[in-house]
């Protein structure tokens, strides 16, 4: 089996939510030899790319799109360790998320989640019902060059402005980028309360977050 056939095998694998099979292939992969970063990008994101096209135009669904996280997850499970630990740039991209205060959904959350995961973001996920003091501390820790919100109810959303707001004093606001989205958010509050860009559905989120770190359109 040639090398593209392997990546071939994992990012169909993923796609197909394999969880098991995904881990097993990404560990023969690396006792081949293969580099954990080719592994990555040939293989695993490869088929994230698949899904996400998919589920944007409606040939996947969510249960199926979550079955592909947990594929992802498994082959990042034995991933993950060696890309940092080889210093592959694997965490150069890193991205804070998480859902607003007062707010405790976190479906949509989580689907951006995987997906950028899958685009190869390192994910810091803060969770749901989020301070602003918690997304500034957070800030400051992890450094992120992109800052994910998300808000169900009109009620929460206000506090993404209360939350750029927060980045802005302390210092922090030109170090990160600031993507919202969620069922009451818009392009037109995104410009009003001083976000980057709004993503209209997770999949769509990966363009725009890789054209924010300034990688493009994928």
């Amino acid at each position: 089996m040639t090398m593209e056939d392997v990546f071939q095998k994992i990012a169909t694998s993923l796609y197909e939510g394999e969880d098991k099979e995904v881990a097993g292939l990404v560990q023969q992969a690396l006792d081949n030899g293969i580099p954990p970063q080719e592994i990555l990008s040939a293989g695993l994101i490869v088929g994230m790319d698949r899904v996400g096209k998919d589920f944007k135009t409606g040939v996947l669904f969510v249960p199926e799109v979550l079955r592909t996280a947990r594929a992802m997850n498994a082959g990042m499970g034995v991933l993950r360790p060696l890309l940092v630990q080889s210093g592959s740039g694997f965490s150069s991209d890193k991205c804070l998320i998480g859902t607003v205060k007062g707010d405790l959904h976190d479906i949509g959350k989580n689907l951006v989640k995987m997906l950028l995961e899958g685009s190869g973001f390192e994910m810091v996920d803060l969770g749901t019902d989020v301070s602003p003091e918690a997304f500034v501390a957070a800030i400051r820790k992890h450094q992120p060059k992109l800052l994910a919100l998300s808000a169900m109810l009109t009620t929460t959303m206000v506090f993404m402005k209360t939350i750029i707001e927060a980045v802005t004093t302390a210092g922090l606001r030109d170090s990160v980028k600031v993507m919202i989205g969620g069922a009451p958010v818009t392009a037109d509050f995104a410009a009003q309360i001083g976000a980057d860009a709004y993503a209209p559905d997770a999949a769509s989120a990966v363009d725009v977050a890789r054209t924010l770190v300034g990688l493009g359109k994928k």
